[in-house]
């Protein structure tokens, strides 16, 4: 039951995002949106962490542990250029350098925020989640003045 409720839940999220990609004309990317989401080394961790939660602690996996969907985030992030943790490079000095993300990636990520409100019941808008999680968002100067002009546009 969990790899479907997953599973419906990924198809909503995506078609939401295609909907998004649809309207500033990214149609591939809101086609291609997440697939790798669909690989055994994501589908089955994110079902697993998501849908497989102690009733006592609802913020707490059953599934052997955080670490497994702590990787399966991990490969996606590298799998997926719209997430901003593609564009960063930790270096081995352990500085942080942003790289700036091309307009289709950074469109496809705020398609993707609009995509995911939706999702989860909201109404796509993302001011107030990017409020609460832009100072953990590490992103180049251009790709930031881009995204926020885009949020805060109207």
């Amino acid at each position: 039951m969990k790899y479907y409720k997953y599973l419906r839940y990924l198809s909503i999220h995506k078609y939401y995002v295609m909907i998004e990609c649809f309207k500033v004309g990214l149609y591939w990317r809101g086609i291609i949106h997440d697939l790798s989401k669909f690989y055994p080394s994501e589908f089955f961790p994110y079902a697993n962490f998501f849908y497989n939660r102690n009733i006592n602690n609802p913020h707490k996996s059953n599934y052997f542990n955080d670490a497994s969907f702590e990787f399966a985030w991990l490969f996606h992030q590298k799998r997926n250029k719209h997430h901003w943790q593609w564009w960063i490079l930790l270096g081995d000095n352990g500085v942080t350098q942003t790289f700036e993300m091309s307009y289709k990636y950074r469109a496809e990520m705020l398609c993707d925020w609009k995509g995911a409100s939706k999702a989860q019941g909201k109404n796509g808008e993302v001011k107030e989640w990017y409020e609460e999680n832009k100072d953990n968002i590490k992103l180049h100067p251009d790709t930031r003045k881009w995204i926020e002009d885009k949020i805060y546009e109207k």
